[in-house]
């Protein structure tokens, strides 16, 4: 997969059964670790209680692509993401 800092992509979430999962929007903070990894914050269109470090993005904060509604950087939870998946 071929990304960079600041891309935004879909990322497969499952739930804890481990049967259902989700896509869902994820900010790619770093991306040169070892073993093919990148570092990402996600993304949450739940933006009704914003904490400190939350920070709101619009579609228009892009230069290229759109969020489908206004959505928050939730810094305090970053992780490591394989891009072998």
């Amino acid at each position: 997969m071929e990304i960079k800092a600041a891309d935004i992509v879909l990322c497969e979430f499952y739930f804890s059964d481990l049967k259902i999962s989700k896509n869902r929007p994820v900010l790619v903070f770093k991306d040169n670790l070892p073993f093919d990894d990148f570092i990402g914050i996600p993304i949450s269109s739940q933006i009704v209680q914003l904490y400190a470090d939350e920070i709101i993005i619009k579609s228009t904060d892009f230069s290229q692509g759109m969020l489908p509604k206004p959505s928050k950087l939730m810094f305090r939870k970053p992780f490591i993401v394989s891009k072998n998946w």
